[in-house]
């Protein structure tokens, strides 16, 4: 059993570097200020959103019961992937079970009709897990660095790249310069992956997302994904593009082929929360208000934030233990945030990650933003 002692020595070694992890287990209907969730909108308790979802639940049952090529596929699916492609301004679109496995799909797509893989240095996991098992050389590009990504392309003449980015970035919250770097990617003929997870429902016409937004929405070149668990409050991924990239991932995509559907209640659930987000420009304009004034908060504490890019926002700490310090003391005082150490953030440093939700009541998240200030090490 030395493998376990192994284990055990990890354990220590993490725990000693203040990166253990733990478990949180909330009841329903708890009262903690949501700051650290990713319900953008508030949508995931909306009432036409449950009320889609028990309908489903009730016609449908419990689960997809199967694969979407086998038995998962309802008509619950269909509807949602032709209101995806639409509100995307695809051609089509492919629900998958979660936004990771939709990210690997859409990577290790490229390995079908390309030679490289080209990432950006603080893209999300589920990228770099896609770029290693694409089976592709990959070269990590410097963050948010369109010459960068020009210079390596032109390194490699005569071979067809797939750049890899995200639009807004899950830790930071920064924005990809997606035109820019469409604009690198079109002139060599390399394919622009975008995982919009964190700007759809937030950015772009009626919230379409990044891609939208730089003026990319239906370019055959660009290959969309995104998780419809954060401001559609659901569960699952999705992948939108050319109607040739998902009859491609139809017929080979391991993670669409041999994994469950996802269930059709949760699918009606997100049809649902579609429509609201398309029309929540008030709940879109909360979040700006809302962003620009804790980053003006914490600037005045000394903190060095800017306004949010959508509603991730970033806040350096001095290092992991004082990071989880940080958040514990806010939860002890009924405020939840997020808390970012090595190895989720890439560039090794700690930091809280505040998130906007536009369903907390504005008198408690008025009571977040001084807790937070006041819980500050």
């Amino acid at each position: 059993m030395d493998w376990l002692g192994s284990l055990d020595r990890l354990a220590r070694e993490r725990a000693k570097a203040g990166l253990t992890r733990r478990l949180r287990p909330r009841p329903a209907g708890d009262q903690v200020v949501d700051l650290a969730g990713n319900d953008y909108l508030g949508l995931s308790d909306h009432p036409a959103v449950v009320a889609a979802a028990v309908t489903a639940l009730e016609e449908y049952g419990l689960g997809a019961t199967g694969s979407r090529l086998v038995r998962g596929s309802t008509d619950a699916h269909t509807a949602l992937e032709s209101a995806l492609a639409d509100w995307l301004g695809a051609e089509s679109a492919l629900v998958f079970s979660s936004g990771y496995l939709a990210n690997l799909a859409a990577v290790r797509l490229a390995a079908t009709v390309c030679d490289l893989v080209v990432s950006d240095a603080f893209n999300h996991a589920s990228l770099i897990d896609g770029c290693k098992i694409s089976g592709l050389p990959v070269t990590v590009a410097p963050h948010n660095d369109p010459a960068a990504v020009a210079a390596v392309l032109d390194a490699h003449p005569g071979r067809t790249a797939a750049v890899v980015t995200e639009s807004v970035f899950s830790v930071d919250g920064d924005l990809a310069p997606l035109a820019e770097l469409h604009a690198v990617t079109s002139a060599r003929g390399a394919l622009l992956i975008v995982d919009d997870a964190h700007a759809l429902g937030l950015l772009g016409p009626a919230g379409g997302g990044g891609v939208p937004a730089a003026g990319l929405a239906g370019q055959p070149d660009v290959i969309v994904t995104a998780t419809l668990s954060k401001s559609l409050g659901g569960a699952g991924g999705v992948i939108a593009g050319a109607e040739p990239v998902i009859r491609h991932l139809v017929d080979t995509g391991r993670t669409f082929i041999y994994d469950t559907a996802p269930p059709p209640a949760v699918v009606a659930g997100v049809h649902a929360a579609v429509g609201l987000a398309r029309a929540a420009d008030d709940r879109r304009a909360t979040l700006v208000e809302r962003g620009a004034r804790i980053a003006t908060r914490l600037r005045a504490a000394g903190f060095p934030v800017a306004d949010p890019a959508a509603g991730v926002l970033s806040v350096p700490a001095p290092g992991p233990e004082a990071a989880v310090g940080w958040a514990a003391d806010c939860q002890d005082r009924g405020v939840a945030v997020g808390c970012f150490r090595p190895p989720s953030t890439p560039d090794g440093s700690s930091r809280l990650r505040l998130t906007l939700n536009a369903g907390v009541p504005e008198a408690d998240f008025a009571r977040a933003v001084d807790v937070i200030v006041e819980c500050a090490p």
